[in-house]
């Protein structure tokens, strides 16, 4: 495996965590919005990651096709943003502006302490991404140096 390949996969998982602590952020956010433009209390959202072949040319891609299982090396990608199908929890507060005709409220179905493990699994992994990304920097580095050693 060359340097190149590595430091191609060490950014997209950098890249891909990014991507999930945005998303667990704004469910963080969001843990009490009652209403949204779509109707309804916010739904919480998950990635979804994929395996891809780290392949840059089009016909080695073709060539592989949808049915097979790639092989080589592979990175990761966020294959989408799923919401989440479980249903809102209603809270019975009568005075507050999105109660029902019986005094409940719909909040998102957020346990905060599961979205901030998620976020801290999200941060360590970008963290282990960068350090293998530095750590290959510093191998070029040192390659380059005694290349120009006499």
């Amino acid at each position: 495996m060359d340097l190149y390949k590595i430091l191609t996969v060490s950014s997209a998982g950098m890249h891909a965590q990014r991507d999930r602590m945005s998303v667990v952020s704004g469910n963080l956010v969001n843990s009490e919005t009652t209403r949204t433009p779509e109707g309804g209390p916010y739904k919480r959202r998950d990635v979804i990651f994929e395996a891809v072949p780290l392949e840059d040319d089009f016909s080695t891609l073709m060539t592989v096709g949808l049915t097979q299982r790639p092989s080589g090396v592979l990175a990761v990608e966020i294959a989408g943003v799923r919401e989440s199908t479980k249903a809102p929890k209603r809270v019975y507060d009568p005075n507050h502006p999105d109660a029902d005709n019986q005094g409940y409220v719909a909040y998102p179905d957020i346990n905060v302490m599961e979205e901030m493990a998620d976020l801290m699994s999200a941060v360590r992994s970008y963290e282990a991404n960068l350090a293998v990304f530095n750590a290959t920097k510093g191998l070029v580095r040192r390659l380059l140096e005694l290349g120009r050693q006499p």
